[in-house]
């Protein structure tokens, strides 16, 4: 399947598009911004301004084999028409990018069985599920970070809380490389955690990101109830037969 259309070309979508490109895939990408039209273009991606809450003049962005769903808005009803939009399209594969914030906080490992909190997203998950015009694959991301995204610069001027607890990240090359897979490979119908196996404690992890800035270490609130849960991506790494490129969190 050479034919990628990429729904939301941000901060993810867009090296995505630019990696595609340099592994010879015809890649479509779309935004809600003008002003980002020609940046697209001068990359080599095809590119089209797409709201999802407006689709009717976006056949052409839909005539493709693979639809990767890289866009942020929580709107469930906008969801049902692009996925009407979807089946009546040639798309054959929709890879849905979704988030470890489904799942809640419940002090230990979580896996891709676990219950799910009720969010919009888990709902935009199901509409996408319920399809039988197409395969699909739902990846849900840990905190994503890697280039200019820098955990020195969160929690600015702000306490953390629950340094006790442990993080979930992924790099972006990480997330790229997954999604490439998952685009090369049939494993249809499958929902996959994606997050480093490191996970320190967010005192640690916040303290060792200032420090490497030489920014001032961070403040933390003491909780008196731990709050924290821990992503496995064993399913993703046994299936895919994946390893991650960065799996050492403190020397990202």
């Amino acid at each position: 399947m050479k034919n990628v259309s990429i729904l939301g070309c941000g901060w993810l979508g867009k090296a995505l598009a630019i990696d595609l490109l340099e592994k010879d895939y015809s890649v479509k990408g779309s935004t809600t911004t003008p002003t980002k039209l020609d940046a697209l273009c001068e990359s080599g991606i095809s590119s089209f301004l797409i709201h999802i809450e407006n689709l009717e003049s976006s056949s052409d962005f839909f005539a493709s084999d693979v639809l990767v769903i890289a866009i942020t808005s929580k709107n469930i009803d906008a969801f049902r028409d692009l996925i009407q939009v979807v089946e009546e399209s040639t798309i054959q594969k929709v890879i849905f990018i979704s988030s470890t914030s489904v799942y809640p906080n419940l002090n230990r490992v979580i896996t891709e069985n676990d219950q799910l909190v009720d969010a919009p997203l888990v709902d935009i998950e199901s509409v996408i599920q319920s399809s039988a015009s197409f395969d699909w694959n739902i990846v849900r991301f840990a905190g994503l970070l890697g280039y200019e995204r820098h955990p020195s610069n969160w929690f600015r001027n702000k306490s953390i809380p629950q340094p006790n607890g442990f993080v979930n990240m992924i790099h972006r090359d990480d997330c790229i490389a997954i999604i490439e897979k998952l685009i090369s490979n049939e494993y249809p119908n499958e929902v996959f955690n994606a997050c480093s196996n490191h996970h320190p404690t967010r005192r640690s992890f916040y303290t060792y990101a200032k420090l490497s800035k030489a920014m001032t270490p961070p403040s933390f609130i003491e909780d008196h109830e731990e709050s924290w849960k821990i992503i496995s991506s064993d399913k993703l790494q046994h299936q895919l037969q994946y390893t991650f490129k960065y799996d050492d969190l403190l020397s990202i």
